[in-house]
């Protein structure tokens, strides 16, 4: 367990280090939700008194939804990297390293969480002068669902990258995938404003879930059960994730 922990510090580091270098990236990747914050959210406010808009305002309910879109956007992005480290045979040196396979998944995933939160955190700041009102409890559920998502999400999308190994391939499939579960779930209006088949079709969409419970902690309801809900199958999601990550690493460095 020692030299598990040991060789995930490691590679943590190493990219930790190699985003430091150019960390640039933090704003092109808040780049985006931030336009949906001054464009689109004052969209919101005359339809926030609509009979099933949710309660608290324009931005307690466009907020949480912008942050989960950030954490499904960031996460499904960094397999571009991974498939840039295969073209130029980075991860094929690995082979002949004794660090652990779990490690080299983890190690990334964890600094791609470090790099999400730090996103998440700017967001917020930026929004709460637009009107954002939350509790401290409800920022840090919030908080634990983007990196949720950010862990289950990253590792999947590496387990996709080594997989296909093309951003040719890779780019197209990431765009097709995340559009409808962005849409289904009730990130840019809230679902309870759709049709009943489309609520029916969304209640499989995971991160619906967590939307709903993002929107309920900023509100200060912690008693209701979506924010459970939430919690758990975002974890659900996030081991699930680990899991197919971890082993494509393992086929992959052999």
């Amino acid at each position: 367990m020692g030299k598990q922990a040991k060789d995930i510090w490691l590679i943590f580091q190493r990219y930790l280090v190699i985003f430091l270098r150019n960390p640039v990236w933090v704003v092109i990747g808040v780049a985006q939700p931030i336009l949906y914050l001054l464009l689109f959210a004052p969209l919101l406010k005359g339809i926030a008194s609509t009979q099933g808009f949710p309660p608290g305002g324009a931005y307690n309910v466009f907020v949480p939804g912008l942050l989960i879109q950030l954490g499904l956007f960031s996460a499904s992005g960094v397999g571009f990297g991974l498939i840039a480290e295969l073209r130029a045979g980075v991860i094929e040196r690995f082979r002949v390293t004794p660090v652990s396979r779990f490690a080299l998944l983890l190690g990334r995933a964890l600094r791609d969480i470090v790099v999400l939160l730090l996103q998440a955190l700017i967001l917020l700041l930026l929004a709460i002068p637009f009107g954002l009102h939350a509790t401290p409890g409800g920022l840090l559920v919030m908080l634990a669902l983007v990196a949720m998502i950010g862990l289950g999400m990253s590792s999947i999308a590496y387990a996709v990258a080594l997989a296909m190994r093309s951003e040719d391939s890779y780019a197209p499939l990431v765009f097709t995938v995340s559009l409808p579960l962005l849409l289904l779930s009730g990130v840019l209006l809230p679902l309870t404003l759709a049709p009943q088949w489309l609520q029916t079709i969304a209640d499989f969409n995971p991160l619906s879930y967590a939307v709903t419970a993002a929107r309920d902690m900023f509100n200060g309801n912690a008693g209701n059960p979506a924010v459970l809900h939430g919690l758990l199958i975002m974890a659900a999601i996030a081991v699930v994730g680990v899991v197919i990550g971890a082993r494509a690493f393992s086929r992959a460095i052999a």
